[in-house]
């Protein structure tokens, strides 16, 4: 199969202001997170995409942009509302510090199997769409670029812990024990028996190994000697 790049937007105004944002308008990069989309663009110029996909929300699309830009051909962005950010409904454009007074936070932090938001969505349906999303495109890809392809999903600091959580089999009550953060670089690839977490919340680092990544097989006893070196350019 091919290989997923999970990308969280870029610190946002919201971030900055400590609030939950979700799913409202007029949210955009600031610029230490215009930055941040930049250095995660760079890392991926060495990675040949065959597609950059993006929650439809501004500063998803602002990341993505900026990372399509990078790959010097044209790359186009293409949306999917499948891995769109949580809809948190009332808790919506509230102050975070206000929001850890109500019961629910609690909910949230320890069982988040249970929580379901006031006039919003549960995070089982949170994870359960995401993950659909996010495979439903890895396998249009493979079918139309082969198992080799690489390719970027930018989305959500939920949304990536979300899909990390499935792939690592912990169950969503134990996917607040991720971070994920700004502009940060998480890679799946789905094998045909299981899925393989090659990284998760990266920041720097050379990626241009992935360009000679194989297909996912059986793990390796004793950890394996690592990525071969990319190919020359």
């Amino acid at each position: 199969m091919p290989t997923v790049i999970l990308v969280r937007h870029g610190r946002s105004t919201a971030n900055v202001a400590g609030i939950l944002s979700g799913r409202a308008s007029g949210v955009d990069l600031d610029a230490v997170g215009r930055d941040q989309a930049s250095r995660t663009a760079a890392r991926l110029a060495a990675v040949p995409l065959v597609a950059v996909v993006s929650s439809p929300l501004a500063r998803c699309r602002q990341t993505a942009r900026v990372i399509a830009e990078h790959q010097g051909d044209g790359l186009a962005t293409h949306l999917e509302p499948g891995i769109v950010e949580c809809d948190y409904g009332q808790w919506q454009g509230r102050p975070l510090k206000e929001l850890a007074q109500e019961p629910l936070w609690s909910v949230v932090q320890n069982q988040p199997s249970a929580a379901v938001f006031p006039g919003g969505e549960s995070l089982v349906a949170m994870q359960e769409r995401s993950v659909a999303a996010i495979r439903r495109r890895d396998a249009a890809l493979e079918a139309e670029h082969g198992a080799g392809a690489a390719w970027v999903a930018v989305t959500h600091g939920d949304i990536v812990k979300s899909v990390l959580a499935d792939a690592l089999g912990m169950g969503l009550n134990l996917f607040q024990r991720l971070t994920v953060n700004p502009g940060s670089v998480s890679i799946i690839r789905y094998g045909t028996t299981r899925p393989e977490v090659v990284a998760t919340n990266t920041d720097s680092g050379d990626l241009s190994w992935l360009r000679a990544a194989g297909p996912v097989g059986d793990a390796q006893v004793g950890g394996g000697a690592g990525p071969a070196s990319a190919p020359p350019a």
